[in-house]
């Protein structure tokens, strides 16, 4: 038994198993198993044991243990000769760059993000333990020393324009800090692990000097417009200063034509900065500065169109000279913002900001509103003033650009905000409409109060004709807006009773032959105008002791009137050929009237009853004939010479009519009579003029010539 045990196990063969086995430390701390192993391979061996005495057993154990020590032994030296080449000739190291860490920190990032497979199986609060058992691998410290480096030299050059001289750099500095964003956002599932808080703290920090480092290029390159196309010879304090950001250039190829003076490359540079600050946080802080630099761009634009920003109290104590000068200044802006400012803010607004509609939207909006607020509380602050007729055509500008521009800005805004701008704009403009209403009503007040009894020399046109006239032709250069106003507002109009206490009884006295009913408000109020100052007209004229001036007179301002009518299309189509000729009609009236007045007691002196008695002519009645025409004649030339008729053709038209009545009556009646004369004295002292001379004198009537008078016969 013990030949056949020897046999199946020599020492030898053991002992060379273990031998072959001793190449690596597994093998050798495994010589147990392989032993068992052996056991197991050979059963008979087991039976052989159970057959052999107690001693031969303890001799075989006490052989195998032996052996066993001296392989484990073998072993340790094996591995302490392997320990010292390893201390000898160490690893290389890994030599790590932001190109090639960055791709780690890629999967890292995935990795810290990734969801669980099943998720019903794994639980949150199982999901974030395993992220906080997890081991933080050393490149990402690494990544972090390799950022922060390029983010202090970024430190140093920031503010002096140095983006853009190297787009690679500024491509990996961008491409860095959205990198660290991310992990960020991914670390923050171990913030409450305080192994990891150093390494999250230290990442947030250098984080935020990134972003502090994005936000000051971001404003310097909102800031830097003017040098986008500057001649960069041109001394920046010289004429190309001068340029304003907001001033739109005439070229539509130019750069500037695009964003408000920024060339692409900035714009593009301007929205890659904004996607990285806003994705990592920094939404607020990004447009903030938008908004304060471009706010002070649309103050720059007030400057250079040369509005001032008045405040409400402000306006009310100018004094109508200086705020008359500013109200063109705010139609200019109103304008320029409306047609060119916004529509390309709200371009440069949407190419910056072109991933987040809605932010680039409630910046435009934010931005934009306040410029509105302080033009249209500039418009409302204007409608407060004291109110007078001479101030309706600058409050009707106003109304007219507040109508026309604000409305087209509605497709630029969202319809919440539009809504919004709607009203206001409205509210606005019927301040505006209500004081041009009471402006215009108040004209009817200045015809009223005029009540002087004064007359003017020479029955010439009343200053009150002209001022109402020229008004009202003034007033049909905007008779489409007056219209709209009056429409918008008549209830308002109707309701003013202090410009019109006596408006229902005076109403029905107007223009009998047009129905108000059918008229506009405007037209209404237009017609009571004309006719407040035909009465008024006709008042004045009573002053006039001579009725034949007082009918001079009434001709003078009825023919002015007509002419301002007739020369303004609108107010003509307006006031309607009935009213034309009606007033056409009281004209000639007031010609019969003076040429019976002044010429029919003249034809008097001409007439052949009383100058005959039984066929024969009674020489002294004929002698005070001709005596009392040259008195009266001379007495007309003297006085009427002196009357004004600036109307050529009504001047024309009155000395031909007389011509017309006195010539052929003086005619007749000379060749009449004036053979009944003796000749010589007697003749040259009674027949003073012939015809030829009396119509050159009548040509004379109507100069406004005081010195002139009747001429003596050479």
């Amino acid at each position: 038994m013990e030949r056949d045990l020897s046999e199946k196990h020599p020492p030898e063969k053991q002992l060379s198993h273990v031998s072959d086995s001793s190449d690596n430390k597994e093998n050798a701390t495994s010589i147990a198993t392989n032993l068992n192993a052996d056991h197991h391979d050979h059963p008979e061996t087991e039976t052989c044991d159970q057959l052999a005495s107690p001693s031969l057993k303890a001799g075989v154990k006490v052989e195998e243990s032996d052996n066993t020590s001296h392989e484990i032994e073998e072993v340790d030296q094996e591995e302490k000769e392997n320990d010292e080449k390893i201390e000898d000739n160490p690893p290389p190291e890994i030599h790590y760059t932001l190109e090639t860490v960055s791709q780690d920190i890629d999967q890292f990032i995935t990795t810290l993000s990734a969801t669980p497979k099943d998720a019903k199986e794994t639980t949150v609060e199982e999901s974030k333990d395993e992220k906080m058992s997890m081991e933080i691998p050393v490149f990402v410290e690494k990544f972090l020393d390799l950022v922060e480096e390029k983010v202090a030299k970024h430190e140093l050059t920031e503010g002096k324009g140095k983006w853009g001289q190297n787009p690679e750099e500024d491509s990996s500095f961008l491409e860095a800090v959205n990198r660290i964003s991310k992990l960020t956002s991914s670390l923050d599932g171990l913030r409450s692990d305080p192994n990891h808080a150093a390494l999250i703290s230290r990442n947030g920090g250098i984080q935020q000097r990134a972003m502090a480092c994005l936000e000051d290029e971001f404003r310097f390159t909102l800031e830097d417009i003017k040098h986008n196309d500057q001649d960069p010879n041109t001394d920046a304090k010289g004429k190309q200063h001068e340029a304003d950001r907001c001033v739109v250039p005439e070229s539509e190829s130019s750069v500037t034509d695009n964003f408000l003076g920024y060339s692409d490359d900035a714009v593009s540079k301007l929205n890659r900065i904004a996607k990285e600050m806003i994705e990592g946080g920094f939404e607020s802080e990004c447009c903030q500065v938008y908004m304060m630099i471009r706010g002070q761009a649309f103050d720059e634009c007030f400057v250079e169109i040369g509005f001032e920003k008045i405040s409400i109290d402000e306006v009310q104590k100018m004094q109508w000279e200086a705020l008359e000068r500013e109200i063109p200044l705010w139609i200019k802006a109103v304008k320029e913002y409306a047609s060119i400012y916004f529509v390309k803010e709200l371009k440069l607004a949407e190419a910056i900001f072109s991933n987040y509609s809605s932010i680039s939207s409630s910046l435009f909006s934010n931005l934009t509103r306040s410029v509105l607020i302080q033009l249209l509380n500039f418009a409302e602050a204007v409608a407060m003033t004291k109110r007078s007729a001479e101030k309706l055509f600058k409050f009707l500008d106003m109304y007219e650009t507040l109508r026309d521009s604000l409305p087209a800005m509605g497709a630029l805004f969202s319809e919440e905000y539009e809504n919004e701008l709607k009203a206001e704009s409205t509210t606005a403009r019927c301040r505006i409409g209500e004081a041009a209403i009471c402006m215009f009503c108040d004209l009817e007040n200045s015809i009223k109060s005029d009540t002087g009894k004064t007359p003017v020399p020479g029955g010439a046109v009343h200053p009150l004709t002209r001022y109402t006239m020229n008004y009202v032709k003034y007033a049909g250069e905007y008779i489409a807006t007056l219209e709209q106003v009056f429409r918008e507002h008549s209830k308002i109009e109707r309701a003013d009773s202090t410009s019109r206490p006596r408006y229902e009884s005076e109403s029905q006295n107007f223009n009998n032959d047009n129905d108000e009913e059918t008229q506009s408000p405007f037209s209404n109020q237009l017609m009571r105008v004309m006719d407040l100052l035909d009465s008024n007209l006709e008042a004045k004229s009573k002053v006039y002791k001579d009725i034949s001036l007082s009918c001079i007179f009434m001709m003078n301002n009825g023919r002015y009137i007509v002419q301002k009518i007739k020369g303004s299309t609108e107010i003509r189509q307006m006031m309607g050929d009935p009213w034309c000729r009606k007033k056409s009609s009281e004209l000639r009236n007031y010609h019969k009237n003076y040429q019976r007045e002044t010429w029919s007691k003249l034809l008097g002196c001409l007439g052949h009853e009383g100058l005959q008695v039984n066929g024969k002519v009674i020489k002294p009645v004929l002698k005070e004939r001709f005596k009392s025409f040259n008195m009266l004649f001379d007495e007309i030339h003297k006085t009427q010479s002196t009357w004004v008729v600036s109307d050529e053709q009504l001047q024309s038209e009155l000395r031909v009519s007389i011509t017309a009545v006195v010539i052929p009556a003086y005619r007749s009646f000379m060749g009449r009579f004036s053979q009944y004369m003796t000749a010589g004295r007697q003749t040259e002292k009674y027949i003073k003029y012939q015809a030829d001379d009396l119509e050159t004198y009548i040509d004379e009537l109507f100069d406004g010539n005081p010195a002139s008078g009747a001429r003596k016969r050479p």
